[in-house]
């Protein structure tokens, strides 16, 4: 369990005002001239040796990522933010934003600086409006000492920070698709390779990160990577901002290490489940795109990328999406289908045509109307859709459902029966 002189984001809550005088205190800007003595190669292996993975979802290798990027080209270099935040259950950057922009606006200056960045967008959601009305006022709070513009910190080094705001596109989540939309072109991903670091925005190398991946990276460097990794478990360094909704007494973001308990982060911080952990159902550990846990798979997870992979899950987002036993399960299911079906970009068959069908079939099974066959053909179908999308949406449509027949499926048909019989 984390202890608080660990905590990174010590105003997650937004006690204290977010902008710069504040910012100071809680120790933003502190180091930032020392860490620019550093060389570029030394700060990307410093995160690499942190053991820092990707909070967007994908858990990749954040050091790795940015070793992607050439080396001694002329070519200019682009980092981009993904703050588009559009994953069902999941509100960590928002929060981020609204309380800890300069957290994020240090760790955009020293991972541009990491790759060879002069220029940084940051996409955020459109619907965050007052979220980047406070970024903003930050972003320019950071010109106005020196921190960001010609020569920062006192360096040779130029570097410039841009706001773009997004249309509210799920599928815009997805890297290469938030790089055509920062194009002004139609949010729809690209196929790789070739990949952002070689040919990203307008062509050029382009590193993409999430903005709770780049928001810890000037506490990492300020306290050093034996410090992150000393942190969470094994190839899951680090504390995470875990955000916990649905069937609870309290639902809330909470900053924690990595591989605690799923049931101590519930019951210590959400308050545990409405009606007690006893009237638990299922569990949605990584947002909304990640297979459900039953009860009796929660008692003892650890939330870490690992842990939940080895359950047939994900940590993703890490945003928990608790459902009891008031709660049809089904219903939940078939909400997150109309989701999918609605986010579509609709540029890949299986998920264009497949994420249409399953919304109606999970509608039928709502309403207890399929056979046993029709289950069967409602399995095999996601998996005709799983692995067969340029983006990660069609994987997204079929897991749900996967994880609702793993474990359900007996109960769906059980009801299924019961309706005929009285029919």
């Amino acid at each position: 369990m984390i202890k608080k002189n660990d905590i990174i984001f010590s105003n997650l809550y937004g006690f204290k005002s977010p902008l710069i005088e504040e910012a100071s205190k809680r120790g933003d800007w502190k180091d930032i001239k020392k860490i620019f003595k550093k060389t570029p190669v030394d700060i990307i292996d410093e995160i690499t040796k942190s053991g820092l993975r990707g909070r967007g979802g994908a858990g990749f290798s954040t050091g790795m990522k940015w070793n992607f990027m050439p080396k001694g080209d002329k070519k200019q270099h682009y980092l981009v933010i993904n703050a588009d935040e559009g994953e069902p259950g999941t509100c960590k950057d928002r929060d981020i934003i609204r309380n800890e922009p300069h957290k994020l606006i240090e760790g955009c200056l020293i991972a541009g600086y990491a790759i060879n960045a002069s220029k940084c967008y940051i996409y955020i959601r459109g619907e965050f409006y007052n979220e980047s009305i406070i970024l903003q006022k930050a972003i320019d709070e950071a010109y106005k000492k020196g921190y960001l513009g010609k020569n920062c910190c006192g360096s040779s080094f130029d570097f410039d920070v841009f706001i773009h705001y997004g249309s509210g596109a799920y599928v815009c989540g997805e890297e290469t698709a938030l790089i055509e939309s920062l194009e002004g072109k139609k949010g729809q991903p690209r196929l790789k390779p070739p990949f952002p670091a070689n040919v990203g925005l307008y062509g050029m190398p382009t590193t993409v990160n999430n903005v709770e991946t780049i928001a810890v990276v000037p506490t990492i460097m300020k306290r050093g990577y034996n410090w992150f990794s000393s942190l969470g478990t094994k190839n899951n360094s680090g504390s995470k901002i875990f955000c916990i909704s649905g069937n609870v007494n309290n639902p809330c973001n909470v900053e924690e290490e990595l591989g605690v308990p799923l049931k101590y982060l519930i019951q210590k911080y959400a308050g545990d489940v409405v009606g007690g952990w006893n009237n638990l159902l299922a569990i949605i550990p990584g947002g909304s795109s990640v297979p459900l846990l039953p009860k009796n798979m929660c008692e003892d997870v650890l939330m870490d990328f690992d842990s939940l992979k080895n359950l047939g899950t994900g940590l993703g987002t890490a945003g928990i999406i608790v459902i009891n036993k008031q709660t049809s399960i089904v219903k939940v299911i078939a909400r997150l289908s109309e989701f999918y079906k609605h986010e579509s970009c609709g540029q890949c068959t299986p998920c264009r045509e497949g994420t249409g069908w399953l919304m109606r079939m999970m509608e039928r099974v709502v309403n207890n109307d399929v056979s046993r066959k029709e289950i069967e053909l409602l399995e095999e179908v996601t998996r005709q859709i799983e692995g067969h999308t340029i983006c990660a949406l069609g994987d997204a449509a079929a897991w749900p459902i996967q994880g609702l027949l793993k474990h359900f499926k007996e109960d769906i048909l059980k009801n299924v029966e019961r309706k005929s019989k009285v029919a």
